[in-house]
């Protein structure tokens, strides 16, 4: 690993960039271009553009391997709820080191950490590689391995996330979140879809082969990055309980934070697809597949045409605006049960969900302190991580007292109202400008 004597390709330390007004050209390009994703971070920065590029390939190659693990632990156990056991092993590092991966992001050189997760998730994926081409067939291997995976990226991530509004101005943040989210969402289409024809031509090791060739990528980003050691003052009292305390105390980022849960715990009916499959549609694991990929598609979708965020200085009523959209999507989805036209209410879900993340990432990174973004970061992570895990409860709780469709219909509405609801709790969300931001 690099020491801090940086080669003189890089910059020795990173300063938050200039925060220009926008060119004239750029404001007048034709509507047809404006309304594209806004590719004008990954032109004017280089830094980013490497970082950017690095993460999509990576991501792909995760996604690969996601379902090269799942598909040898059924080969090896013929068990289905082995294959499940696969996501606890992931889920509980997530959580276990999601805030401390937070508190370590505002201690030290943020560069440094992401060297070393980039680092740690390419030899697992190496170990994955090698047991496979060995022929060792333990799931026990697999789920260490898996968990290793979860430990890296939690470590690691919030440290890449903070590390944006130091990449680029202020006023591109919400192009680069918009284009954050189309790297993440072409992982999750486009690798899955890749690892299984590769596994199904040449064997799991090979998704694990070239997951393992993809981190260069990252590694190389991370490697020309300058020290991003986190501004001001205190960063060695650094805690899980200051991010807290910093998040309770600040009612805009709060409120964010509350909206995504609603939609999370609320509107995410994942795990009554395979029922819904069936009752609505009457269809197989063909159907559970395309409902599964349908809000993916739909977030991709919006990230991709989101070439008007940057003009939204009001993303308070954005963000309440995009999870009311997203209820409103589930519950009409619960309602009619045509496939099609559940697939694009589905579409219309997630393509809701990629506006809310843009507008709610933007808040944080700016109206947060650098020296705070690590640990709202981890927080952020936790969220991310949980909420979806208390929405399967909550879908399969009320499906079970009910049915699918009331529990699907009743928990976009139940979204719905708790938009209203924080709005009305906290009215000054909705006047939260992003040219006077304010946490």
């Amino acid at each position: 690993m690099p020491n801090d004597h940086h080669s003189s390709t890089r910059p020795s330390e990173a300063s938050p960039p200039a925060d220009p007004v926008p060119s004239p050209p750029e404001a007048a390009a034709p509507w047809y271009r404006r309304a594209f994703a806004d590719l004008s971070p990954l032109r004017d920065h280089a830094d980013y553009r490497r970082v950017w590029v690095g993460q999509a390939v990576s991501s792909i190659g995760q996604q690969m391997t996601a379902v090269a693990v799942s598909v040898q632990v059924y080969d090896l156990t013929h068990s289905a709820f082995a294959t499940g056991v696969v996501g606890l092993f992931s889920f509980v590092p997530l959580i276990a080191f999601g805030l401390y991966g937070g508190v370590i992001a505002d201690r030290v050189d943020r560069r440094k950490l992401g060297l070393i997760g980039a680092a740690g998730l390419a030899l697992v994926s190496a170990v994955l590689a090698v047991q496979a081409i060995a022929g060792l067939g333990q799931v026990a291997v697999l789920y260490a391995a898996v968990a290793a995976q979860a430990c890296f990226f939690a470590l690691s991530s919030p440290a890449r996330s903070a590390m944006i509004p130091r990449l680029v101005p202020s006023h591109q943040l919400p192009a680069a979140n918009a284009l954050n989210t189309v790297s993440m969402n072409l992982g999750m289409t486009v690798g899955p879809m890749l690892g299984g024809l590769l596994i199904g031509a040449y064997g799991v090791q090979s998704a694990f082969l070239v997951d393992t060739v993809a981190f260069t990528g990252t590694l190389y980003a991370m490697w020309r990055l300058p020290t991003m050691r986190p501004l001001g003052e205190g960063k060695a009292r650094a805690s899980v309980l200051d991010g807290l305390r910093f998040l309770r105390e600040q009612p805009n980022l709060r409120t964010s934070f509350l909206a995504d849960l609603a939609a999370m715990i609320f509107g995410l009916p994942r795990s009554l697809f395979p029922a819904i499959a069936v009752t609505f549609y009457g269809g197989d694991a063909r159907t559970v597949g395309l409902l599964v990929s349908a809000p993916a598609v739909g977030a991709l979708i919006g990230a991709l045409f989101s070439g008007w965020v940057a003009r939204i200085h009001r993303q308070g009523v954005a963000v309440l605006a995009a999870v009311a959209a997203w209820g409103l999507a589930i519950a009409t989805f619960g309602l009619l049960h045509n496939l099609w036209l559940g697939l694009l209410l589905l579409a219309l879900a997630g393509c809701a969900d990629t506006v809310s993340m843009i507008f709610r990432s933007t808040m944080m990174q700016v109206a947060a302190p650098d020296e705070m973004r690590g640990r709202l970061q981890g927080i952020f992570m936790v969220v991310v991580v949980g909420g979806p895990r208390l929405g399967d409860f909550e879908s399969g709780a009320v499906a079970a007292l009910t049915s699918p469709a009331t529990s699907v219909i009743t928990g976009g509405l139940a979204c719905v109202a708790a938009v209203l609801l924080l709005a009305a709790r906290r009215p000054a969300f909705l006047t939260y400008d992003a040219r006077h931001p304010t946490p």
